[in-house]
């Protein structure tokens, strides 16, 4: 008898019993069941599902979401990609954990405690500081930052850049062919190492309250030239007009910049009477005493509360130009000028403005070569004095004769809480009770903070210097 083929269904069966018959016929259909592939288990989705779905796929062309109920127009939220164009994005969705998913996936570090709080705020900050990081004067399109401002206008407060790209230079063949036309290579130098001029951005953020700069290039390497760190006077003279025009500035600092003193006195000319700036930080620069005298006069035509000049070169009529201006000023809080060559002319002029003065809680004079004469003076502040919380006169030689005099004038101080005589050659043991008098007044302050706490909004006591 013939043997039928497994699957051949042109090959004759041949006669079975009925039983036999039944079995085959069962064994068959339950096959072509199993390997039908359009058969399936999965449901039909519901036509609401089917729309978020089409909704998700077309945002970009059709943003369709505030007409949505919240549960449909939460399952969209959570669907939407990232890469999304701003355009579409920025002013229309307002949902923080979109924004959170958007910081998390560029960014690897994201703490939202120094942007209020908010990850839009976070995003659009962070977003605007790269693109000015990376932007290459005469190289990227100005449209990158100015088709941004409307989208980024609302959300950012503060902007925090610490690079400026240069110009690329000219090769060098081309720059003395350029020469050989012209004849001459005025001024070439100056225009070519200009940085990308803030005026139009800042101006046009009317939330912007703090702006940190540092005109410099990082991590350049191997490729490092002077030029690369050239803030020069026509950036300057930008960057004045452009934060003179920002009326809700609170917070500038410039550091890291080279800015000597005819740049500081520009910069000066254009925040006198500045409606809101109250702290200012001009570190780390190139600031002599005409530049200080600048600043001087500029502590009593504003609101200024914190100064921040450390690291600069300043000398003793620098600090007697800000010390005739400390003393007449009523809203200075804090004042930094260490890592400065103030000595002890303009150590004990500010000192002589600390008797009059009673609005400051913290000055810093550590590394200005005081010696003695400079303690001696201090120890009637602190006699007289009863508003300074925070003095630090660390890395000065003032001498174990000037650290018995600052202990004797801080026999009866009961306000000062922090006192800095680290490397101030004062004697182990004048520092030594120096600090038991201290410590006692600090747990003073704090047994009375715990009997009458602070009512809420009121001032919090000031941290300690850097």
């Amino acid at each position: 008898m013939q043997q039928p083929v497994a699957g051949d269904r042109s090959t004759a069966t041949p006669w079975l019993y009925p039983s036999q018959a039944s079995l085959a016929a069962g064994s068959y259909f339950r096959h072509r069941i199993i390997e039908d592939p359009e058969w399936s288990l999965i449901t039909v989705p519901h036509l609401t599902e089917l729309c978020l779905q089409h909704i998700v796929h077309n945002f970009e062309k059709n943003p369709i979401l505030d007409c949505l109920l919240p549960e449909h127009k939460r399952k969209v939220l959570d669907r939407l990609s990232t890469g999304l164009p701003l355009a579409v994005t920025a002013n229309l969705i307002s949902d923080e954990d979109y924004w959170k998913r958007c910081c998390t996936q560029r960014w690897q570090l994201c703490d939202i405690s120094n942007y209020g709080g908010s990850w839009k705020r976070m995003f659009f900050e962070c977003h605007l500081e790269n693109i000015l990081k990376c932007f290459i004067p005469n190289m990227t399109d100005p449209n990158q930052v100015l088709e941004l401002i409307p989208l980024c206008k609302e959300y950012v407060r503060k902007l925090k850049v610490d690079q400026f790209l240069p110009p690329v230079k000219v090769d060098q063949k081309e720059e003395r062919d350029d020469l050989s036309d012209t004849g001459s290579d005025f001024g070439l130098s100056e225009v070519s190492t200009h940085h990308y001029d803030l005026g139009v951005l800042i101006t046009a953020l009317p939330h912007l309250e703090e702006l940190h700069l540092t005109y410099g290039v990082k991590d350049c390497g191997m490729n490092f030239e002077w030029n690369l760190f050239n803030f020069t006077y026509q950036d300057c003279c930008n960057l004045a007009v452009a934060v003179k025009m920002c009326h809700n500035l609170k917070v500038f600092k410039l550091t890291r910049s080279n800015v000597d003193d005819a740049k500081t006195r520009l910069l000066v000319r254009n925040l006198l009477d500045h409606p809101c700036l109250v702290e200012l930080n001009l570190s780390h620069n190139l600031i002599r005493d005409k530049g200080a005298q600048a600043v001087g006069k500029l502590i009593n035509q504003s609101r200024l509360e914190i100064l921040d000049l450390y690291n600069n070169q300043i000398g003793h009529l620098g600090a007697q130009a800000l010390a005739q201006a400390l003393a007449e000023n009523s809203t200075l809080t804090s004042l930094n000028l260490r890592l400065n060559c103030v000595e002890d002319k303009g150590g004990k002029a500010i000192g002589r403005a600390l008797l009059t003065n009673n609005t400051l809680k913290s000055i810093h004079l550590g590394s200005n070569n005081l010696s003695e004469p400079t303690a001696t003076l201090f120890s009637q502040v602190l006699t007289q004095n009863t508003t300074l919380m925070s003095i630090n006169l660390s890395c000065n030689h003032l001498g174990p004769d000037g650290g018995k005099q600052l202990l004797d004038g801080l026999a009866d101080n009961k306000t000062l809480t922090d006192f800095d005589l680290r490397l101030a050659e004062v004697g182990k043991e004048s520092e030594y009770l120096i600090h038991q008098i201290v410590w006692a007044n600090r747990d003073a302050v704090r047994m009375r903070s715990l009997q009458h706490p602070p009512e809420e909004g009121g001032s919090a006591a000031p941290t300690k210097p850097l």
